[in-house]
């Protein structure tokens, strides 16, 4: 594997999500077709038999998604998540989007000051939070509170949440600060 195939792999698994050719390339500040030469290579070490993972390419985008045979596993680890109490760190995020949602993954890691992929992956399988297209960029996503949220808070809206206001006002002097 090339250091342009590294880079891409490492981009693709922070994304979590569909990306696109040109965006990578524009991150990577190479051509796109760079970036394609380096798609292929990716996908091709990936069809071991050793792998977990593989790439997949719809068009311009592209994604890391679990490789099929492995599905049963996956099916129980969710299962089995969707049993267990949510940890404090889940919390925490839980409530970053409730108060301030919709919101970037990026604004949710500023704020905790960790990676959260794997919180916001639960939260989102467990119903709690939904991830919605941001209207004004591509290739973003917002994470917002869900029905399943306001249910499990036991409230009717967000609105009735303690101190909302004044954390919404943080939001506002946040957004423009940055």
């Amino acid at each position: 594997m090339n250091n342009l195939e590294a880079k891409v792999e490492a981009l693709l698994f922070i994304y979590g999500e569909p990306t696109t050719f040109n965006h990578l390339a524009l991150v990577l500040e190479v051509e796109e077709k760079d970036i394609r030469e380096a798609v292929l290579g990716l996908a091709e070490s990936l069809k071991s038999d050793n792998r977990g993972i593989k790439l997949i390419v719809d068009g311009n985008k592209i994604q890391f998604v679990t490789k099929q045979e492995f599905g049963s596993l996956i099916e129980k680890v969710v299962k089995d998540e969707l049993r267990e109490e949510l940890t404090p760190a889940s919390l925490e995020t839980l409530s970053i989007i409730a108060y301030l949602g919709p919101v970037m993954r990026s604004t949710i890691e500023y704020i905790r000051g960790v990676n959260s992929d794997f919180i916001l992956r639960k939260l989102l399988i467990r119903g709690l939070a939904e991830k919605i297209p941001h209207p004004n960029r591509n290739n973003i996503y917002l994470y917002a509170p869900s029905f399943e949220l306001l249910k499990y808070f036991g409230i009717n809206s967000v609105e009735e949440l303690p101190e909302y206001p004044k954390y919404r006002e943080l939001l506002h002097i946040f957004e423009k600060n940055t």
